[in-house]
């Protein structure tokens, strides 16, 4: 079945001939994740220019998955994205803050402008804040994304799509909402790939309700991410050749054409979301982050710095520490435990990716 690999192959036609789609904003949602680390600056360089410079230095950045080492230089080559260019990359990582930041600004054929936000990386810290979204109605890099975005609306002329796949969906919206009003009035779309909601306070501010109508939602069938807390954006169901929660992967999306291949939501997705859902209304805010620290208290127990560090005997560690937690019911030590477990999965998944190529 075709994904973004395919659209590139089978359809490499320039902005042009065939105008901005949804397809191209996944895509440039993925530019994010690229390393760029001393490829990138604040001076316009294309990706031909940008892929040409990477392959020359001495000590490349980390590419986070194994699509990525292809899907770079595919897109480097092609007619559609070869010549965009890019400026402005930025990639922080604050274990004091909790915080893991990275966005890029693209430079579209039409003269507009794509601010593109990258999602969770493999980093614990990345990680942490995602959860941390559960219980705060504000968490650091939503600042730094709204920071971000008035410095690049400042800096550069045109109208502005905002994108991010996972937790930059959702840095995109913030961004969106809560910028300088004139900011705002410049944005055509944002796009939220599988990103988290927002809680019941955000989502009733007049920032997000002033954006909302030009925002829109993309989910994998059994999506477990974009299903997290609060979404008021029209909604589009995407089909996937993964199962569970590597559906995140958007690579495994499913196209045709210039579209997405609609279906309906898996029951299994529907019932992750009723369950989270109820967990975080019935717990209070105060709960929800003293049984976060202490996931991630545990996960910090074994020294590693990123999920696929974190093998079979470290997990039996954490299980086996997670029980000298006397403060912890029986009902929330199972829901941390299930999250250790997620997170484990993802781990692995990482580590085979490694194992078959990946850097």
């Amino acid at each position: 079945m075709p994904n973004i690999f395919e659209y590139i192959e089978w359809r490499d036609i320039k902005f042009k001939q065939v105008e901005f789609n949804e397809i191209d904003s996944l895509i440039l949602t993925r530019l994010s994740y690229f390393p760029f680390d001393n490829v990138v600056e604040s001076e316009e360089i294309t990706l031909k220019e940008a892929y040409d410079k990477y392959k020359k230095l001495h000590k490349k950045g980390r590419i986070l998955i194994e699509g990525d080492k292809d899907f770079f230089p595919l897109l480097a080559k092609s007619k559609r994205f070869g010549e965009i260019k890019l400026t402005d990359y930025i990639n922080k990582i604050d274990l004091e803050q909790e915080k893991q930041f990275s966005a890029i600004t693209i430079h579209m054929p039409d003269n507009t402008i794509y601010v593109s936000y990258r999602g969770t990386d493999n980093t614990i810290v990345g990680w942490k804040e995602d959860f941390n979204m559960s219980f705060s109605d504000l968490v650091p890099a939503q600042t730094e994304a709204k920071e971000y975005l008035n410095q690049i609306a400042k800096k550069y002329k045109g109208k502005i799509r905002v994108g991010g796949h996972s937790k930059g969906g959702n840095l995109a919206i913030y961004a969106s909402a809560f910028c300088d009003p004139k900011v705002q009035k410049r944005i055509i779309n944002v796009y939220n790939n599988d990103g988290p909601g927002f809680s019941d306070k955000v989502i009733e501010l007049e920032g997000y309700k002033n954006i909302i109508s030009r925002t829109h939602l993309y989910i994998p069938k059994s999506s477990v991410i974009g299903r997290l807390l609060n979404h008021k954006e029209e909604t589009t169901v995407v089909e996937s050749t993964q199962t569970g929660i590597m559906q995140h992967d958007l690579y495994s999306w499913q196209v045709l054409g210039d579209k997405f291949i609609e279906t309906k939501a898996t029951n299994s997705s529907e019932f992750v979301d009723k369950t989270i859902t109820n967990w975080l209304k019935e717990v209070s805010v105060e709960q929800r982050a003293a049984c976060i620290d202490i996931l991630f208290e545990v996960l910090n127990s074994t020294k590693a710095e990123t999920l696929s560090e974190i093998n079979d005997n470290k997990f039996a560690n954490m299980k086996a520490m997670l029980k000298t937690y006397k403060n912890v019911d029986e009902e929330n030590r199972e829901i941390i435990t299930k999250a250790l477990n997620e997170l484990l999965k993802i781990g692995r998944s990482n580590i085979r990716r490694k194992d078959s190529g990946g850097v």
